[in-house]
Formats: structure tokens, sequence, C-alpha cells
């Protein structure tokens, strides 16, 4: 596991982004074992409190779960996993608004060119598989 940090954020909110980027992608499933807070640390070289912190965090909102002494393990809710998603697309909807909003575009000339885009961009992946 690789995160690359930025010195803007805090790097438990990082942690918790790459987690939650991880499972929107599908690469973490729900229920699956994740790394102890240790192993967490070490991989990443951060320090153990940090790792520590970023996990009471993903506990807190629902995102991980810790039964007894048993490994953390990513969510099974559904409803979580679902809101996860939403709140990574509306993160990038608000960034993308707030870079074209001063250029003044139509909202139907920004989705026609968006689903352009798209479509070339689904087209290259499709090609490449």
């Amino acid at each position: 596991m690789t995160v690359k940090f930025n010195n803007r954020d805090p790097v438990y909110v990082q942690v918790i982004r790459h987690f939650k980027e991880q499972i929107a992608k599908g690469y973490f499933e729900p229920g699956q074992e994740i790394p102890s807070r240790r192993e967490l640390a070490n991989q990443l070289k951060i320090n153990p409190n940090t790792a520590q912190r970023a996990y009471k965090e993903m506990g807190e909102q629902g995102l991980i779960f810790t039964e007894g002494n048993m490994p953390s393990c990513i969510t099974k809710d559904e409803a979580v996993l679902k809101s996860v998603r939403e709140e990574l697309i509306i993160e990038a909807v608000d960034l993308f608004l707030g870079s074209i909003k001063s250029i003044d575009v139509p909202l139907s000339e920004v989705l026609e060119i968006v689903k352009k885009k798209h479509d070339a961009e689904s087209g290259e992946a499709e090609e490449s598989i």
C-alpha cells in the first residue's frame, strides 16, 4: 500500500481518504480484513499514533469495525459504502464547479463537454483492454 502524502492536510486525514478511495474503487471488499495499525504505520512510514488516529476516525465514521481482539475490517453496511462513493463524487464535482464558475459557461455546454470527454476516455480504456 502506498500513499502520496501532501503537506496541506493532516496525514491521518489523508490515510482516511486513501481508504475511502480504495473502498469506492472496489479494492477493499465489504468485510475485508485490513492491516493492523502497526502494519499500516510500517507500510506507509508514518507514526503508529497517526495510524491509530486514522483507524479511530474510520471506526467512528462506520467505515471499519473491530470486534474484540480480531483484526479491523471494512464495513459491510451498504449505506455507508454508498455514502463514501457519493462523498467522493460530490467533492470532485464541487472542485470542478469551483474551477469553471469564473468563466461563466452554461450548464448545457459543460455537460456536453464532460460527456464527450468521458466517452472519449471510456473508449480509450476499452481499446487498451
